[in-house]
């Protein structure tokens, strides 16, 4: 059932192509954008930018700067994206400017920690709201929760093994759903803002509530809101028309998310004053509660189809980086292989499925998301430091869609500035996330460098042709 594809050439005796299809159009590229970009966090605790700055009218200009600042990191993917046409996001541009050994390590930490970690905190937040409506107003089982949310997990993973289209359709349906959610919440709040409703706003910039000092720490909130914008670059080789589709779907995902969460946090302060936000466990429940009455109970569900399209955008992704690694040596060659009559990469769609499932039931895995938040932000930021330096190492790429190179400075500056901010709030945890990612050296040493490895143990990983 499977096919070995390491570097996309024929295989098998009747010399037949077996590779990912083109199956990713523009609206598909849009709906893995927004949703994977919108999570939980907008309709549940939206408020570490206004508890960082203070006040309602920074919390806006925040806001919208990081939605600034992300379309900034996206076009500087889309420019990689249409120059760098192989699948892989993050480690295929790594290893295209800085080598392999760079590269592995970043797809060592997301394959023993990352990936596994944000899959299970995410489908955790599915488990816990997909079964609120059923056990109100009682607190849900903690096992009922877990076991919830591995039912998610398989099904996710079971859906990205059957079909491509299937995939791509529910994440387009998913993605609707939680705009549906979010105009639920922006047309009621912008009706009562019209009507006057404005006495939340009255000295929205009153500079004696604004923390200076809390400033970075509203950054990094909201351009973690904002992170998702890189996975459409995972799959660029199942994209029809990458040239065109990559930066129109970046650029379109951007706007509509900026403007949802914008939008978004006007509502919420129409209708709640800022300590009502403040003290709200899930801000989108207060919110109807407050608006819509019983129609409430609907809130969890919405919440639960967000986080869903989340899991479903991120899986469909990811597995590609496991894919194109494989191809390149630096994983198990089964994990290249693809299925010949539904053309998915089965194996490497389940590779995180034992980590995702053994962190839910037996890991810290809030814990462990706080020692690597800040690598994301580190190898983005070498990622984009990888397209200015393949603008000089590099000058003759072909580079159908270019950004000026302010935009590619600014957001690395921004992304080692994030670096940096880890490193002095929290020294403890970003160390040990430090760590674990330095792992990857002698892992990369043992695993593919050395050469000489005896040939029962190159069997066992796979990584040359028995």
């Amino acid at each position: 059932f499977l096919r070995k594809n390491p570097s996309g050439k024929p295989q098998g005796a009747d010399n037949r192509r077996v590779e990912l299809g083109k199956k990713v159009t523009l609206l598909r590229g849009i709906s893995i954008i927004i949703g994977t970009i919108i999570g939980a966090g907008i309709f549940i605790s939206p408020k570490g930018i206004l508890k960082h700055t203070g006040s309602v009218g920074m919390s806006l200009i925040v806001w919208i700067a990081c939605g600034v600042l992300s379309l900034f990191g996206a076009l500087s993917y889309a420019e990689l994206g249409t120059c760098i046409k192989k699948s892989g996001g993050h480690y295929t541009y790594i290893m295209e400017a800085f080598g392999p050994q760079m590269a592995f390590i970043r797809l060592w930490a997301d394959l023993i920690a990352i990936r596994p970690a944000a899959t299970a905190v995410i489908s955790l937040a599915f488990g816990q709201y997909i079964l609120e409506p059923l056990f109100m107003p009682c607190d849900i089982p903690p096992m009922a929760v877990k076991l919830a949310t591995a039912i998610g997990i398989t099904s996710v993973m079971y859906l990205n093994s059957m079909s491509v289209t299937w995939t791509a359709r529910i994440q387009i349906f998913l993605t609707f759903s939680k705009l549906l959610a979010i105009a639920i919440i922006i047309v009621p709040g912008l009706y009562q803002l019209f009507k006057g409703e404005t006495r939340n706003f009255d000295n929205a910039f009153e500079l004696t509530n604004v923390k200076l000092s809390g400033m970075p720490l509203a950054f990094y909130s909201g351009m973690y809101a904002y992170a998702g914008w890189f996975y459409l670059n995972f799959v660029t080789e199942e994209v029809d028309n990458p040239e065109r589709t990559v930066p129109l779907a970046i650029s379109i995902s951007m706007l509509v998310v900026t403007s949802c969460y914008v939008l978004t946090n006007v509502a919420y302060y129409t209708v709640m004053t800022a300590e009502e936000l403040l003290a709200s466990d899930a801000v989108a429940v207060t919110f109807a509660e407050k608006m819509m009455g019983n129609f409430s109970i609907a809130v969890p569900v919405f919440v639960a189809l967000s986080c869903y399209g989340s899991m479903n955008g991120g899986l469909f992704a990811y597995s590609r980086m496991f894919y194109v690694a494989s191809r390149e040596g630096h994983l198990p060659e089964v994990l290249s292989m693809i299925h010949v009559r539904r053309h998915t990469p089965l194996t490497a769609v389940f590779i995180l499925y034992p980590m995702t499932i053994l962190q839910l039931f037996v890991g810290d895995i809030y814990s462990l998301l706080n020692f690597m938040s800040f690598l994301r932000w580190l190898f983005i930021g070498v990622v984009v430091l990888g397209l200015i330096y393949l603008r000089y190492t590099k000058p003759d790429l072909p580079r159908p869609f270019k950004v000026p190179l302010f935009i590619p400075v600014v957001f690395c500056l921004t992304c080692f500035f994030m670096v940096f901010l880890s490193l002095y709030s929290d020294p403890v945890n970003t160390g040990i996330g430090f760590a674990i990612a330095l792992t990857g050296i002698p892992a990369y040493y043992i695993f593919i460098y050395y050469n000489h490895r005896p040939k029962w143990i190159q069997r066992v990983l796979w990584l040359v042709p028995t």
